[in-house]
């Protein structure tokens, strides 16, 4: 265990404020020790909140939290939020079932204002805060803090443009961690920043104001540009001045002696509407490990808190994102019009390797999911094969670019959904279980789902193939089922699902990751003297209406599986059996999908159990529908 005197009584932000500003380095140095220990026990998020250690220290010192509101922009940076507002003794549950949420949670603290874990989104629920807070005439703070990643998406400048015309008084803080936006941060900037956030300069700026008002408008202009722009040149802020903030930065946000004075300033600056101050951080600043790492330890697994070794979990199987980059990469290799694009995902997505073979023809977008799907429509519509690896959850953010851009065009995208269905430690905001029912609603777009990795190899040679209309193949996180991987993929006939395994009492139709699941239901019920037909989907669009035809009237139970939401795949079979009035004849037909609610964070094996999803319960399904059955032939008998 760390040795943390200090922060050992430190409860609440409001014990914080009661230190001493000249302990506040010994503080910072015990908080980055006792999140580098928890850490060790459970992974995690671990970079991110090791750059804004410092930040999280003054900002609780300066504002008066929880009345003061602060927004983690992502909040995967909060373990040492988390850790100052109550919740130290639960910090080593994080991620874990039943523990604390990865990331801020508004049922979890009144710290936590506003849940955020897709990015972009701080300034838009700060400014409407702030705007509450001025319709109310109450006086408190509002900040936002958003990482430099996050600035690359179009919300976040939406977000600024409104706020600098509502004038409302809010904080953004913008924690630049290696966009090298900025110059290099020394005592002269940070002299600077304190200066130019100081109220004696804000009130010879003021006078300025008052003086060039007494001259023509034409002076007026051409002063307040002058001063625009002087201070842009200098600090690099003219972008923001432009947009209706007043700029401060940058300023080293490790410097926990200047950054305290200058948020104090910026929280008394409250004539000047919005102020955006620029804070310099290292991510993953203090790490412990010897070696350098690309991400700088944005996430890491457990490790031994004394030697520093990070703990390896034995792999037997290739992961479905690394399946799915060796799969592209081969077909690149057969086709130049293949391109990937990917959503600031690279190593997630695992086009990072794609991006080693093809360095031309891989596109890292930054966190803009709508404009990778347009510009993915645009390479297209000129005659390229472009693939967009985005996660299912990531994916929801460019939904109207999918149906406006590329489906209303029949444009040929091909859509990796990785992480597809639960996805354990990172809990509901990460969860894929929408994607087949937002996209599988649209018209002439094709949707697969890979139920082993040798299926997802054939499913990237089937997408590229189809060049006259989209397409979509979803995967699950994690590592395959451990079957032989084919070395090239073999397109798949469009629409077409397969058989497994032949019964004549019971059909399981699996739609994705669950088929493993649904041979071992089908073995338990064999042995309980229950023929069981398993049966893989493939498509849930175009479906295959002859397979779904034979299930239903060659047996009696027919249980649909699938990984995701109501209104998906299962939907989808029941519609076409209702309208082929084949609901009445056959099989006792039982949907089984995700339940409508959000899954909380544990395993991916707690999740699912948790959802109802495992081969246990797929055998309890089957036997309910049979008893149903039953029943309804003992009334008819008694009638």
């Amino acid at each position: 265990m760390a040795v943390t005197p200090l922060l050992d009584t430190v409860a609440c932000p409001e014990d914080l404020r009661k230190i001493d500003k000249r302990d506040l380095r010994q503080l910072a140095d015990e908080l980055r020790a006792e999140t580098i220990d928890a850490a060790s026990t459970t992974g995690g998020h671990f970079g991110a909140g090791l750059g804004v250690i410092e930040l999280t220290v003054a900002l609780h010192y300066v504002f008066n939290t929880p009345e003061d509101r602060l927004i983690w922009d992502v909040s995967h940076q909060t373990y040492p939020h988390k850790i100052l507002t109550q919740r130290r003794e639960k910090i080593r549950s994080i991620r874990q079932k039943d523990g604390l949420h990865g990331f801020t949670k508004r049922a979890e603290s009144e710290y936590d204002p506003f849940g955020t874990a897709h990015s972009s989104t701080s300034i838009s629920a700060g400014l409407g805060m702030a705007v509450a807070r001025d319709l109310a005439e109450k006086d408190n703070h509002v900040v936002a803090v958003i990482g430099d990643g996050a600035m690359s998406a179009g919300m976040a400048y939406e977000a600024m443009n409104n706020a600098g015309a509502l004038d409302s008084r809010l904080v953004v803080i913008l924690n630049d961690n290696g966009m090298s936006i900025a110059p290099a941060v020394g005592a002269l900037t940070n002299y600077l920043s304190w200066l130019i956030s100081s109220r004696p300069f804000l009130s010879l700026r003021d006078i300025g104001k008052q003086l060039a008002r007494r001259f023509p408008k034409s002076f007026q202009t051409a002063a307040a540009r002058a001063d625009e722009y002087a201070r842009g040149m200098v600090f690099g802020g003219t972008l923001f001045e432009e947009l209706g903030f007043y700029y401060v930065g940058p300023v080293d946000g490790h410097d926990i002696d200047t950054l305290v004075p200058i948020l104090q300033n910026v929280r008394e600056a409250d004539t000047l509407g919005p102020i955006l101050l620029h804070v310099v951080t290292e991510k993953g600043k203090g790490h412990p490990f010897p070696k350098p790492h690309s991400e700088k330890y944005h996430a890491v697994g457990k490790f031994d808190p004394v030697t520093f070794e990070l703990k390896k979990v034995a792999s037997n199987h290739p992961t479905y994102t690394q399946v799915f980059a060796d799969a592209l990469v081969k077909e690149a290799e057969k086709d130049e019009r293949i391109v990937a694009i990917t959503a600031a995902m690279p190593a997630g997505t695992g086009l990072d390797k794609f991006a080693e073979r093809f360095p031309r023809r891989c596109f890292d977008v930054g966190i803009a999911e709508q404009h990778a799907v347009t510009f993915a429509g645009g390479l297209a519509s000129e005659g390229m094969k472009p693939f967009t690896a985005i996660y299912s959850t990531f994916l929801q953010r460019a939904f109207d670019q999918v149906v406006h851009d590329i489906a209303l065009q029949h444009l040929p995208v091909r859509f990796a959904i990785d992480r597809a269905g639960l996805v354990g430690q990172d809990g509901p905001t990460h969860a894929g279980s929408y994607d087949v029912a937002y996209l599988a609603c649209l018209p002439d777009f094709v949707v697969m789902a890979a139920a082993d990795e040798a299926d997802l190899v054939h499913m990237v040679a089937t997408a590229a193939e189809i060049d006259d209309r989209p397409s979509a193949f979803r995967y699950p996180r994690g590592e395959g089922i451990g079957i032989d991987i084919p070395e090239h993929g073999v397109p798949l006939a469009i629409g077409k699902g397969r058989i497994l395994e032949e019964g004549t009492k019971v059909a399981l139709l699996s739609f994705g990751g669950r088929l493993a699941e649904c041979r071992k239901a089908a073995a338990e019920l064999k042995a309980l003297g229950l023929s069981t037909t398993v049966a893989d989907a493939r498509f849930a669009k175009p479906l295959d209406t002859d397979l779904i035809r034979r299930l239903v009237l060659n047996h009696e139970v027919l249980i649909t599986i699938e990984e995701g939401s109501i209104g998906g795949f299962g939907s989808h079979v029941l519609q076409y059996l209702a309208m082929n009035n084949l609901l009445d004849r056959g099989a006792r037909i039982r949907p089984m999908c995700l339940p409508d609610r959000f899954i909380l964070h544990g395993s991916p094996t707690e999740q699912y159990d948790d959802a109802g999803l495992e081969a246990r319960h797929i055998v309890a399904e089957v036997f309910k529908a049979i008893d149903q059955e039953h029943r309804v032939f003992e009334l008819k008998a008694k009638a």
